[in-house]
């Protein structure tokens, strides 16, 4: 398996982090901290409801940096974000919780969920089952698979370990190889697809309206980076994509909900502020 330079450094972190967690904590622990946590809001269902409707499904992202563009947001109050981006019509919520390389934390997936209703998907590399037993203890209702990041046998057994803990799995695919292998090992109906190149860090919309043929139709297509503008959403919208998980637009915006509703509910009026 080909793996980019930038996931490389990524992946072999991780694996330090995993050594360090193992090292803390130990896996039953973890999963009584899992059966503890509040029941799992539904992520999956939510989006589906929206688009059923046939309505933008937003999936907002709580991201203070990434390797690409440094530090996005300066002013990062995870529970202030997440509370604007309900108020301005978001169906889910994404937050990093990687360190090293966005600047994100567990402790920012617990305040923005606290702060809302919303489900919230853990946004990390997840390569081993303690991670993803952890993502249920810390309060996630979804998890990420890369398919990048993994190969078919650990993928199965990731998305094995988030069913047993009761956590929706939104797989990320980048090309036509990737997807087949999503679509071969798991049953999951999120599908995403990241219109960033790992390799090169340049961003195509054409990713996902080049895959969009080869989704069955009983999944749920997510297009994932690269929606900065109106003309970005319309262009999905004209091709019936209707979810989306969006970081940077709204990240750099002084009220990251009116931006999520400038883009997506143009004809819309949300309470951007508690009366």
């Amino acid at each position: 398996m080909s793996v980019p330079t930038v996931l490389q450094k990524i992946l072999a972190r991780k694996a330090e982090e995993i050594a360090q967690l193992k090292a803390r904590t130990s896996l039953a622990e973890l999963e009584a901290q899992a059966r503890a946590a509040d029941a799992p809001r539904g992520f999956a269902r939510a989006l589906q409801a929206q688009v059923a409707r046939k309505e933008a499904a937003i999936i907002a992202e709580v991201k203070k940096a990434s390797p690409s563009k440094g530090v996005i947001r300066e002013h990062f109050v995870p529970a202030e974000i997440a509370h604007s981006y309900a108020l301005g019509g978001a169906t889910c919520l994404s937050v990093l919780t990687d360190v090293d390389f966005f600047q994100g934390g567990n402790a920012y997936l617990q305040q923005a969920r606290a702060a809302c209703q919303l489900p919230v998907i853990r946004k990390d590399f997840l390569v081993d089952p303690i991670q993803v037993v952890e993502a249920r203890a810390i309060g996630a209702d979804c998890i990420l698979l890369i398919v990048a990041a993994l190969d078919d046998g650990l993928m199965g057994e990731l998305a094995a370990t988030a069913k047993d803990v009761g956590l929706d799995v939104l797989v990320e695919v980048h090309d036509g190889a990737e997807l087949e292998r999503a679509l071969t090992v798991l049953d999951t109906p999120l599908v995403g697809v990241n219109n960033r190149n790992l390799h090169t860090f340049e961003v195509s919309l054409e990713a996902t309206l080049d895959l969009l043929p080869r989704i069955p139709q009983d999944r749920l297509v997510i297009t994932e980076s690269g929606i900065l503008n109106r003309a970005d959403v319309e262009l999905m919208e004209t091709n019936e994509v209707r979810a989306f998980l969006v970081g940077e637009a709204f990240m750099r915006a002084d009220e990251p909900g009116q931006e999520l509703q400038r883009l997506f509910f143009p004809d819309r009026r949300f309470p951007l502020r508690d009366a």
